[in-house]
């Protein structure tokens, strides 16, 4: 079975679906709150289901239009053992000027593997479900999942990020590499 098809039997919208292409709608916190909770849980169940049948060991994330539903919310679990962080009408603020490239995967089309480049550092506003604005910077791999996720909510697919001379390739070529992400120490 192929990567991708696997995906979609654990209820991963994939690669073609409109969805994908559309930014999502932010949530009116606090009215919505129960709403961002209920969608932000699916978002956990499909971690779970997925987490099962594929290891990540660079970390994982997951956004709303993901499972079908096209609203600003994704959910990031870093690699290790480090809680997971819930993005709701998350919003980039800031981004460094020095950037890396490195491979990603997307769950929306698992079979390729591309090389994305992105900045090493982000800012990012987030609403929490009282409404309140909170500002998080994140660095290095974690900056790369978090902006992955939140170009999904704003419709962007990684394969828009990258370089226009440069093809995502197989996952099967990408296992042959061998290769985590890799950055120099601070």
């Amino acid at each position: 079975m192929r990567p991708s098809q696997q995906m979609r039997d654990l209820g991963v919208v994939q690669h073609g679906a409109g969805i994908l292409t559309e930014p999502a709608r932010a949530f009116d916190l606090p009215a919505e709150g129960d709403e961002a909770e209920r969608i932000t849980d699916e978002l956990f169940a499909a971690m779970e289901r997925i987490g099962q049948v594929h290891p990540f060991a660079k970390g994982m994330g997951i956004a709303a239009p993901q499972i079908g539903i096209g609203r600003a919310t994704a959910v990031v679990q870093p690699p290790g053992d480090a809680s997971a962080i819930i993005l709701l009408n998350p919003r980039i603020t800031d981004r460094s000027d020095e950037t890396d490239e490195q491979f990603e995967g997307c769950l929306s089309f698992f079979d390729v593997r591309g090389l994305v480049p992105r900045p090493l550092k982000i800012t990012v506003a987030t609403s929490a479900l009282s409404g309140e604005i909170l500002t998080t910077v994140y660095e290095r791999g974690l900056a790369r999942l978090i902006h992955h996720e939140i170009d999904h909510l704003d419709g962007f697919l990684y394969t828009a990020r990258m370089r226009t001379e440069v093809e995502p390739i197989p996952v099967e070529e990408y296992r042959q590499t061998g290769r985590a992400w890799a950055y120099e120490e601070a």
